[in-house]
């Protein structure tokens, strides 16, 4: 047919279809290369399947206008990383390629954070973890159990010569008391007499540390030792009056009087106090039963044993009584 030029042009044939690549050929093509250039990003193709040998490849609506075009005899492959659905690599298969028929598109699992490839039950739980004394939530109770622990092992592993002579300097009992009441009022609070710390360690937990971590740690050191001054002079001074007179033989001013009973009651009666209903009853009722409980196990006949037990009775409702009413309306500390 007569062409814009006046000339006669025969039309060449079509060419022959190019033959289907082989698997083996990946990439992008040069268009979709120079465009990803351009834009700044990868365009968008919605993953498809590779239909196995076989097995027909179902219709779903919108997948002709949204999958990017493709040669004959062959679909894309997308490879699904993190969830995403990000091209990867173009494969060319034909239906007649034995790779085909073994080649499977698996979904990679995806990753999990370190705590939830733990058992749940090897989980720790924050309310137990809350309770157990840190330097940073309660540096108070945390110093003062390492303090309570170096001295147990000096009890235990120390000479016998000088443990005996520190626990005599640091007794509350009427001889140190009437010499050097203050030096025995401070030291006696650092040891524990039959060396068991990992008990008072539990007590402390559950006695002190809460009323550290909401009154902060010098309200707690100030209520803790002002406890144990109190109910140290409440019942010391009475002994030594007794001994004074002639009542209490002299032998009664020389026992061993050490320990921290008297100031964790004293926090624990702080504690009881800032319940409310029936929650405050039951409190009241367990340390009550605890003070009477120290009592029975010990020697209940002794002196020494109705001295300490009206000094846990003066340290717990000292706490109860006293400090629990100042405390109620006292603010949080700020965390």
């Amino acid at each position: 047919m007569p062409s814009h030029s006046g000339r006669m042009s025969l039309r060449e044939p079509d060419p022959a279809p190019r033959p289907a690549r082989s698997a083996a050929t990946t990439g992008t093509p040069r268009k979709w290369r120079s465009l990803t250039w351009l834009r700044g990003r990868t365009p968008a193709v919605q993953p498809v399947s590779v239909p196995m040998a076989g097995k027909p490849e179902p219709d779903t609506p919108g997948s002709a206008a949204g999958a990017a075009p493709t040669r004959a005899g062959g679909t894309q492959l997308v490879e699904i990383i993190d969830g995403s659905s990000r091209p990867t690599a173009t494969a060319v298969l034909t239906k007649n390629d034995p790779a085909a028929s073994s080649l499977e598109l698996v979904q990679p699992v995806p990753r999990l954070p370190f705590l939830a490839a733990v058992p749940a039950s090897w989980r720790p739980k924050r309310a137990w973890l809350s309770l157990v004394p840190s330097p940073r939530a309660t540096p108070f109770t945390f110093g003062y159990l390492v303090l309570l622990l170096g001295t147990s092992l000096l009890l235990r592993f120390g000479s016998s010569k000088l443990t005996d002579k520190l626990l005599a300097v640091s007794s509350t009992d009427a001889h140190n008391m009437a010499r050097h009441p203050l030096t025995a009022l401070l030291t006696s609070a650092f040891w524990i007499a039959d060396g068991g710390w990992l008990p008072y360690a539990v007590i402390f937990a559950i006695a002190v540390a809460p009323f550290e971590r909401r009154f902060g740690g010098l309200r707690t050191a100030l209520v803790f030792f002002s406890g144990h001054v109190l109910a140290t002079i409440a019942t010391e001074l009475p002994v030594m009056a007794l001994i004074h007179t002639d009542v209490l033989p002299h032998s009664a001013g020389r026992w061993l009087d050490i320990g921290v009973s008297y100031g964790f009651l004293t926090t624990a009666g702080v504690l009881v106090a800032l319940l409310r209903g029936r929650a405050r009853i039951a409190g009241i009722v367990a340390l009550e039963l605890f003070v009477i409980g120290v009592y029975v196990t010990d020697d209940p006949a002794s002196l020494a044993s109705v001295v300490t037990v009206l000094g846990h009775a003066c340290a717990a409702h000292f706490g109860l009584l006293v400090w629990g009413p100042r405390l109620r309306s006292a603010p949080r500390i700020a965390r």
